[in-house]
């Protein structure tokens, strides 16, 4: 596995602030939201968005009121099924020499498989969890009240 490190963050990131923000139920939330609570340019996201809907993850809804949320709780959610759409395939660069491929390269598979195996043990709802526990409040919708 080639996992890219900046590709790999804005997925978690992505999936995190949807699930923070919209969750599964009714509520969505758009990309040019997503893009301004994460600092980045909406065009810059568009591709991994798109990519999490492809794998099963978000769910899109087109149209004005349109825009993404989870397609499953996130409890089911591995946080290795959202680093599996940033993976790049193809083979691993040749070792740089023998040193490389006698000590540093297998260092790195090594390091890869460690990583795979944790993060198949986390979800999307164990961070969920840690932002509650760093003090962060999920937005909830109020209920609109009337008074004639």
């Amino acid at each position: 596995m080639l996992l890219r490190q900046d590709r790999a963050l804005l997925a978690l990131d992505l999936a995190l602030d949807v699930a923070f923000h919209a969750g599964r139920a009714g509520a969505v939330t758009g990309a040019a939201e997503i893009a301004a609570r994460l600092g980045l340019l909406r065009r810059g996201i568009e591709p991994a968005l798109q990519g999490l809907v492809r794998a099963g993850i978000f769910e899109s809804l087109r149209g004005p009121r349109g825009g993404y949320r989870l397609r499953r709780a996130p409890a089911k959610i591995k946080l290795s099924d959202l680093l599996a759409v940033t993976v790049e395939e193809g083979r691993a660069p040749e070792p740089a020499g023998p040193l490389a491929a006698a000590v540093t390269q297998p260092l790195w598979l090594e390091l890869d498989g460690l990583v795979t195996e944790r993060l198949r043990g986390l979800t999307l709802d164990d961070l969920l969890k840690r932002a509650q526990e760093a003090g962060l409040r999920r937005p909830s919708a109020e209920a609109l009240h009337f008074v004639i």
